[in-house]
């Protein structure tokens, strides 16, 4: 199985200073999660690859010098996208994989390989997330009807029949399966949904669409797994296990979701493992740093 990530770089660069993007407690410990990302889930899965676009490539693979296998630079595509439909970069990687794959957030690490029926999923995800109308953070209805504004705008079938009463999406910190077939149809529908000219045009004065992404990627999916009977198989079957931390160390996993980028002392930790378990790659990320700040101040 291949082991994924990718890197986005546009909604990265405008994104952080808005605080809705990476997340991370500063920008050095996203240097640092990326290695132990890359390093820990190697172990167990070999063939990496990355898909990025032309800077990612240079801050992570000339620079900080992280062992992908392959690197594809096919995100360049993406370059006059808005940057507030942030996880269009992993949607792309997800529909240029050829063969059975664990595409893994730059903010998860894989401490043992997953399981043989997870990986032999046709589909699966970390965990499904229950919505809750009105109370969650999944807004269908509004992009919906923002969409159905314009008489041009698509939108895809699965979403029509799931409908904006649908009551479960699933968190893609892991997102992977074999059946490609189907992967590539539904990653085609959602970069559809939010690149389609009608639909752009739709979309482009929708506020909050960097909150909308999780529709794109996570509901839809769910949507498109119900209209194509495909099953869905999870590592977590709960949200509730999925933070659970002996849950989480049962299944040799650890996802820093949401604000616990941002939390100080789980940062801590994170540079301390570093540089006690990768001081090569630390020293990198020190060395990467100096030249930033030196570029900064030129």
């Amino acid at each position: 199985m291949n082991a994924v990530w990718s890197f986005w770089t546009k909604p990265y660069l405008e994104g952080r200073g808005q605080g809705w993007c990476s997340g991370w407690h500063t920008e050095w410990h996203h240097l640092l999660a990326w290695g132990l990302s890359v390093y820990a889930a190697a172990t167990h899965y070999p063939e990496t690859s990355l898909v990025t676009d032309d800077l990612g490539a240079r801050i992570l693979v000339d620079g900080l010098q992280l062992p992908f296998v392959t690197v594809s630079t096919a995100l360049n595509r993406l370059k006059n996208e808005d940057p507030q439909w942030w996880a269009l970069g992993k949607l792309e990687a997800y529909r240029s994989q050829r063969g059975p794959f664990v595409h893994i957030d730059t903010d998860v690490f894989l401490w043992q390989r997953l399981s043989r029926e997870l990986e032999q999923a046709a589909v699966f995800t970390q965990n499904p997330e229950w919505i809750v109308p009105g109370a969650s953070c999944y807004r269908p209805g509004e992009l919906e009807r923002c969409l159905q504004s314009s008489t041009r705008a698509w939108i895809p079938p699965e979403w029509t029949a799931y409908g904006i009463e649908g009551t479960c999406a699933a968190c893609c910190g892991i997102f992977g399966g074999s059946r490609i077939d189907f992967i590539h149809r539904y990653a085609d529908a959602a970069v559809r949904m939010v690149t389609a000219p009608a639909n752009r045009r739709a979309i482009e004065s929708l506020p909050g669409r960097n909150g909308h992404m999780i529709l794109v990627e996570q509901y839809l999916l769910t949507a498109c797994c119900q209209f194509h009977q495909v099953p869905m198989s999870y590592l977590f079957a709960t949200l509730d296990d999925a933070v659970r931390p002996d849950c989480a160390t049962a299944a040799g996993y650890t996802h820093l979701a949401s604000s616990a980028k941002s939390d100080a002392v789980l940062c801590e930790d994170l540079d301390q493992r570093v540089e006690r378990d990768l001081p090569r790659y630390y020293e990198r990320c020190l060395r990467w740093a100096e030249k930033y700040q030196r570029a900064q101040a030129g």
